[in-house]
């Protein structure tokens, strides 16, 4: 048989998947991937079954119902400050990895640098380096429970051959929110050297303590040279529907829905009038959902304290992760992926290990990130058994 594609040779299950199939083996609770199985709210879910119930069964458009792009370009301008033309400006996507995996295609060609800030979400890394292109790391510095960005960091990391610079806010794995100071050092190294900025901004309705959100290309002069992308799956509680989207200048975002188009035609259609025909959502979902939020990220933060594991509250989205302090190099804790199979076995609950979002795995080796959205009970019951087995 011919060979498989070089591309696919360093290809292995993620970790976060791996520690899935663990914890289901045992019948524990899933505490490493996010996937949010929470309920669904109700206005959206009725929308959908008469969107099925009524011919909405045809391809859409490939940058999405009219409709939802309205609904998303309303919504980018009104809430996250961002100066979009209007619906042309967005292209709706399976989910905001397909939206990411388009615009890397739109924007890179093999060889191209992209920066992302360590620790990152290991799916960018991995779908950058399937095109070809070299994801490069630059750490934040920890200060004080906070994870901070230092510009001289990036400004050192910055070759010819690098073309973009990624962020993540609110970050997944780190719980980290930009503020505005840190973006526009950030936007003045990429003007400085021409690059594009992708944004990801999925957990931008849970920010904590009184933070806001502050959408990157929101900033003077910053939405040229910025393709934002986000979803509906972490803050309508719907990861298995994959809807995402790009919002973009026209230009950038009519090139990322021809891609859109070859990748996957379509997101799906009853989905998109389902969910277009509920929004917009009024506040008190919101405010709700942050309050719940809230009152996890304590229980989470609380228990693995009492575990003895180094945990500071995240400034946004539904992770915690934990350092591993004293206990790292212990038996049953030699490493982060050998205290990820000690905290299945011994108290069935699951993480994941934080080699998984460093570019040196044993940088990640003190790290375990914890996910919080679940439904109270189930988390409640998932912390009792990490104090029972390790308080």
């Amino acid at each position: 048989m011919k060979p498989f594609a070089a591309r696919t040779d360093a290809l292995r299950q993620s970790d976060i998947r791996a520690v899935t199939f663990e914890v289901n083996r045992v019948g524990g609770i899933n505490l490493g991937q996010g996937i949010c199985d929470l309920a669904t709210p109700a206005p959206i879910v009725e929308a959908t079954v008469e969107a099925l119930q009524h011919g909405s069964q045809i391809y859409t458009a490939y940058n999405g119902t009219s409709d939802l792009r309205e609904a998303v370009a309303e919504k980018a301008r009104s809430f996250n400050g961002i100066p979009v033309e209007g619906p042309e400006s967005v292209v709706v996507s399976t989910g905001s990895t397909g939206a990411f995996l388009a615009t890397v295609l739109t924007l890179f060609e093999p060889g191209d640098e992209v920066v992302l800030f360590e620790p990152f979400y290991g799916y960018h890394a991995g779908i950058l380096r399937l095109q070809g292109v070299e994801p490069v790391a630059v750490p934040l510095a920890k200060t004080g429970g906070r994870w901070r960005f230092e510009a001289d960091r990036l400004a050192a990391a910055i070759t010819g051959r690098t073309k973009a610079v990624l962020v993540c806010t609110p970050a997944n794995p780190s719980g980290k929110v930009w503020d505005e100071g840190e973006l526009r050092a950030l936007y003045a190294e990429a003007e400085r050297h021409d690059l594009w900025v992708l944004t990801d901004e999925i957990y931008e309705h849970m920010v904590y303590d009184g933070r806001r959100h502050l959408s990157p290309a929101s900033l003077d002069g910053a939405y040229e040279r910025t393709v934002t992308l986000s979803g509906f799956s972490k803050t309508f509680n719907m990861t298995g529907w994959r809807l995402g989207y790009a919002v973009a200048p026209v230009a950038v975002a009519e090139k990322i829905g021809l891609v859109n188009d070859l990748t996957t035609i379509c997101a799906p259609a009853p989905l998109q009038h389902g969910l277009a025909a509920a929004l917009p959502l009024p506040d008190d979902y919101y405010e709700q959902m942050l309050a719940d939020y809230t009152v996890k990220r304590t229980l989470m933060v609380d228990a693995l304290r009492a575990c003895g594991f180094e945990a500071d509250p995240p400034e946004g989205a539904y992770y915690v992760l934990a350092g591993l302090g004293e206990r790292l190099g212990q038996p049953g804790f030699e490493d982060a992926r050998a205290a990820t199979t000690t905290l299945i076995e011994t108290a069935g609950v699951a993480c994941v290990p934080g080699p998984s979002f460093f570019a040196d795995p044993a940088d990640g080796d003190g790290h375990l990130r914890f996910c919080y959205a679940k439904e109270r009970p189930v988390l409640e019951e998932a912390c009792e058994r990490l104090v029972d087995a390790f308080g």
